[in-house]
């Protein structure tokens, strides 16, 4: 017989950590002015972190029988979160910021943590990639540090394959490389306006010379000659060809000076006559695809759509690999669970949107599985529930199920129900929904509502999810 307890170990190892009579190290952690010296244990830091181990090995003991060593690079904020983590095997994050994760990411890669290393990956794709699109730069630069975030470089890879235009829309898509950002100009899947596509170029060459003001009717030759060295590997990416005329009046004209002289005598001649020839390459126009194309819905937008099918398929290689086939709106067939049975049984990999009424809420869920009109539950540990505030995803929450033999409930007077996450029934099949709810459940991971009161929908929309 062997019985664990491991809770009431962790608590002492942290106890431990506060004690201030026993240890035999000191760290001092951070640069001036935020510097913070930490007491610890060489036998727990050696066999916890092969790289404390490698330093503490490597420095003597002083003068009161103390090894000191130094981690300049670390905050003393994040490294309190990792020795936690050291001591007691807790991760205790509740109301930190998006970047403390990763910044407690990048230290625990330096100190050789790997269990930490891949929880916080997986954790952060899982539920914090809206944040990381918007912060896209900042993402990527993290996880090209080091070749041992391989989950983290994948995300970024995917991303720029998947929905390139996303990057573009992120905060900070000045920090780009200009490799990736040429990767990105190149790309046929682009969903942007070409003018949109260049007013971005222009914007990333306005931030690598800070001191350029905006308006190049300002600017000197000197001027225009950095811009040029800047952006010399785009220029010829740019789809000039395909702008309006209008459009290359007001935003390509003012620019001439940093195109060659050839390509803007051919793009001139161009517009004034659009049968003229160039010596330089025209690229097609990119693949724009409208919304409508991928779904034909009253509930929910393009955005939407790509955070759903990108949590379905992370392989897919791009958010247009799909197609929203609608089985079922509520304005236009009713809402009665016999309806819904009627339209949607025997339909896998489904998603229901739900537009909470009285609010700019939206939620819904996907199921992988048959919908059926039994009575009991479905197994299935790929369905997830989610929310969005405002069509906004920065609020997306997405919740995995927690315990898949309850992941869905069929019946013949509920509707599209998602374990308890989701509850949407009626006191018999021939009647509208009277009743639902997102209960604070332990069959999905997390609730993704404030509240577990009964609601009414405006509207809900159940589509049939096939690639392409």
């Amino acid at each position: 017989m062997s019985t664990q307890f491991f809770s009431k170990l962790s608590q002492n190892y942290i106890e431990l950590l506060k004690d201030d009579e026993y240890y035999d190290v000191t760290i001092e952690v951070g640069e001036d002015p935020d510097v913070k010296i930490f007491r610890a244990h060489m036998n727990i830091l050696c066999y916890r972190s092969p790289y404390l181990r490698r330093n503490l090995t490597s420095n003597k003991k002083n003068d009161y029988n103390l090894v000191h060593i130094k981690i300049p690079n670390i905050s003393p904020e994040i490294f309190q979160f990792v020795l936690e983590y050291i001591y007691g095997g807790i991760l205790s994050l509740n109301g930190q910021d998006t970047l403390d994760y990763l910044k407690i990411l990048v230290a625990a890669d330096e100190l050789c943590l790997q269990e930490l290393v891949n929880y916080l990956q997986k954790y952060l794709i899982e539920n914090k990639s809206e944040w990381m699109k918007q912060h896209f730069g900042f993402t990527q630069q993290i996880s090209s540090q080091s070749n041992n975030l391989l989950e983290l470089q994948e995300f970024c890879t995917n991303l720029m394959i998947q929905s390139p235009e996303e990057i573009f829309k992120s905060f900070d898509f000045t920090s780009l490389s200009e490799n990736s950002l040429i990767s990105l100009v190149k790309s046929d899947d682009l969903q942007m306006k070409e003018v949109e596509v260049w007013e971005h170029v222009l914007k990333w060459g306005l931030a690598q010379n800070p001191t350029l003001i905006p308006d190049p009717i300002t600017w000197t030759d000197d001027d225009f000659e950095k811009m040029h060295t800047t952006l010399q590997n785009f220029l010829l990416s740019i789809r000039f060809f395909h702008l309006s005329s209008k459009e290359f009046s007001h935003k390509v004209r003012p620019y001439q000076k940093l195109l060659n002289n050839r390509l803007y005598e051919d793009l001139l001649n161009f517009y004034l006559d659009p049968d003229s020839k160039s010596i330089y390459n025209i690229y097609r126009p990119r693949k724009i695809i409208s919304t409508e194309q991928i779904i034909d819905s009253q509930i929910v937008d393009s955005s939407i759509v790509s955070t759903i099918t990108s949590r379905i398929d992370k392989t897919a290689k791009s958010k247009f690999d799909y197609k929203f086939e609608l089985l079922l709106r509520g304005s236009r067939d009713g809402f009665t669970p016999k309806k819904f049975h009627e339209l949607c049984d025997g339909k896998h990999n489904t998603a229901t949107f739900i537009k909470i009424k009285g609010t700019e809420e939206i939620i819904g869920g996907y199921n992988p599985l048959k919908w059926e009109s039994y009575g009991e539950w479905a197994e299935t540990k790929e369905t997830f529930i989610f929310s969005f505030k405002n069509k906004n995803t920065e609020d997306t929450i997405i919740s995995n199920v927690k315990y898949a033999e309850y992941a869905l409930l069929y019946s013949i007077e509920y509707g599209p129900c998602f374990g308890s996450g989701i509850v949407i029934c009626a006191s018999s099949e021939s009647v509208d929904y009277n009743y639902i709810t997102c209960e604070w459940t332990s069959s999905y991971e997390k609730n993704i509502r404030e509240t577990k009161d009964p609601f009414s929908m405006e509207d809900y929309e159940v589509f049939q999810i096939k690639r392409k």
